[in-house]
């Protein structure tokens, strides 16, 4: 169970992603507002004490660890659980944000992280309450439901986050934003 207040934590930023309605485009390069996708999510998960990356590695200002989901293009879940099992160090709770969310930020984090308490984790939430490709969740709590190496291929995440006592937490403004094509990007940079 997460105890209050911020505590060390380790990021997975979920880039791995085939991109078919971008033509194939590394999301993680795409820029909106002069800015990088992934340069936005790694400000999101500032506070990290070590973020890894799951997709093709790029430069970056800060230090992270790129890997590749084993199987590659295996899904979110297959991202995931690899992204994890690259970490050095030991983590009670993980920040997971997919790259394509431009507008999550450290306080997104801080709110998730907030909400978590008592519970398995916390997922943001769109308007409509669709759980978002946003969430922390108790590092203990998933290696329970982690289904192992054979069966990660093509998962949904709900899989995973189905069978966690989540806590959903509405989203703030344009954090549940995300892009999957070109109109979503002008669109987001036209608001």
């Amino acid at each position: 169970m997460i105890e209050p207040g911020l505590t060390s934590f380790a990021a997975i930023v979920l880039a791995g992603g085939r991109a078919t309605r971008l033509g194939g485009a590394d999301k993680a390069t795409i820029e909106l507002g002069g800015r990088s996708l992934l340069e936005r999510a790694l400000d999101a998960v500032v506070d990290a004490a070590e973020v890894v990356v799951v997709g093709q590695q790029v430069p970056t200002e800060r230090p992270v660890t790129f890997v590749v989901e084993d199987p590659q293009h295996g899904g979110p879940v297959a991202g995931l659980l690899t992204g994890r099992d690259w970490l050095f160090g030991h983590y009670p709770w993980l920040a997971v944000l997919a790259v394509d969310m431009p507008f999550l930020t450290a306080t997104t984090v801080r709110r998730l992280h907030d909400a978590a308490v008592g519970h398995d984790g916390a997922v943001l939430v769109d308007p409509d309450l669709r759980r978002q490709l946003a969430f922390v969740v108790d590092t203990a709590r998933l290696a329970e439901v982690d289904p192992g190496l054979e069966a990660r291929h093509g998962r949904p995440v709900s899989m995973l986050l189905d069978a966690l006592d989540l806590v959903s937490v509405p989203a703030l403004g344009r954090e549940h934003r995300d892009v999957d094509s070109w109109t979503d990007l002008r669109d987001l940079a036209d608001d």
